[in-house]
């Protein structure tokens, strides 16, 4: 009998701006916990190595810290960096990285498989954050069909891709984010209830930037408090915008009941003791926060927006939306669902799975693409 040779274990350089605390550094800190180390030696290349995620990566990645300010500023140490490791397969997150990628691509060693990793939709992106969105929207479509695969959190994004950027749909992967449900519910039970007060407590979570649309929600507090007065709204994140957002709640007096409590490291435990998540975004690629408080049992109200939630709804069901930019609407189902007692109790009490979005199921997705 021939002796059993194990294969190779295939090198992958991840690539990310750096570990902060935005969705996507989240995902990349998921896979790079839980991927298979038999089949893999892991990588991770950041232009700055900081950011609230660092401390969470795993002592056998090895992290290269380019000490780069800006994307352009770091295509030498890039380039350098992928003779220097050499890897099987390049996995890079977010647009300006990604097209920088794809432009010096023919500098580095050959056989590189360059996959890269959309996180939101970007014609949306384009034309609401874009200082060029015409050259971008040129640079997309020239650029991304270079690359070997080019994965999307959504069936809606791969759409967006081929309709908009006219990428070839067979180099279009939609995998969509992970969910560490076991992570999520064993630090939702660290620590006591953060709130006080009879409630309701609302939680909305993100970067504190137009896309995430807090404006529309404190707009809407001031219908909210006129039929529920005790309610209270907690928002987790940091961002150019709070002291804007912090004048706007001052303006509606509504200051005392609106908390800007920054970045937390727990947010699990806020999703946990509140009654009831809300999203307001303007667009959006995957929330994975979304995910993780209907994973621990909370109802989440949402704007219908640009990105993946109808195929979440779709997949779990208990999301109710509402139209975007509608802070009428918004305030109209938050009292609603706030008031529906009964519903919210069977809804806390049946933390339900997430189905597709499992974290073995994607991390499995995510393996096979980075071993093909």
């Amino acid at each position: 009998m021939a002796d059993f040779v194990m294969p190779e274990r295939r090198k992958v350089l991840f690539l990310v701006p750096s570990l902060g605390a935005g969705g996507a550094e989240r995902v990349f800190s998921i896979l790079l916990r839980h991927l298979d180390r038999s089949r893999f030696e892991l990588h991770l290349g950041v232009l700055q190595g900081k950011g609230e995620y660092l401390e969470d990566l795993p002592d056998d990645v090895v992290l290269h810290d380019l000490s780069a300010a800006r994307v352009r500023y770091a295509l030498p140490s890039l380039v350098k960096l992928a003779w220097r490791v050499r890897p099987d397969t390049i996995l890079s997150t977010l647009g300006h990285l990604n097209l920088a990628l794809i432009l010096i691509r023919p500098f580095m060693p050959r056989g590189i498989k360059l996959l890269i990793r959309e996180a939101a939709i970007a014609s949306v992106v384009l034309r609401e954050e874009g200082r060029y969105p015409g050259l971008y929207t040129w640079l997309y479509r020239h650029l991304y069909k270079r690359a070997h695969r080019i994965v999307c959190l959504s069936d809606s994004m791969v759409s967006d891709m081929a309709e908009h950027f006219n990428v070839p749909r067979e180099k279009l992967v939609r995998i969509y984010n992970p969910i560490d449900i076991k992570r999520v519910r064993a630090m939702a039970e660290i620590g006591e209830n953060p709130y006080s007060g009879l409630g309701p407590h609302l939680v909305a979570a993100g970067r504190l930037t137009r896309q995430k649309g807090f404006d529309v929600l404190l707009n809407a507090m001031p219908y909210v408090l006129d039929r529920l007065p005790d309610a209270r709204l907690s928002i987790l994140g940091l961002g150019d915008l709070r002291q804007e957002l912090v004048d706007q709640a001052i303006r509606l007096g509504i200051a005392e009941k609106v908390y800007f409590l920054g970045f937390q490291k727990n947010p699990w435990l806020y999703l946990r003791y509140a009654d009831l998540f809300v999203l307001s975004s303007r667009y959006e690629g995957m929330p994975n926060i979304v995910l993780e408080a209907l994973a621990l049992g909370l109802p989440v109200v949402a704007a219908d927006c640009p990105g993946a939630l109808r195929e979440m709804k779709d997949s779990v069901k208990r999301i109710v939306l509402v139209p975007g930019e509608n802070p009428g609407a918004l305030a109209e189902a938050i009292v609603e669902v706030c008031g529906e007692t009964q519903r919210g109790r069977e809804w806390r009490h049946s933390r339900q799975g997430i189905g597709m979005f499992d974290l073995q199921q994607v991390v499995g997705e995510y393996s096979k693409l980075l071993s093909g």
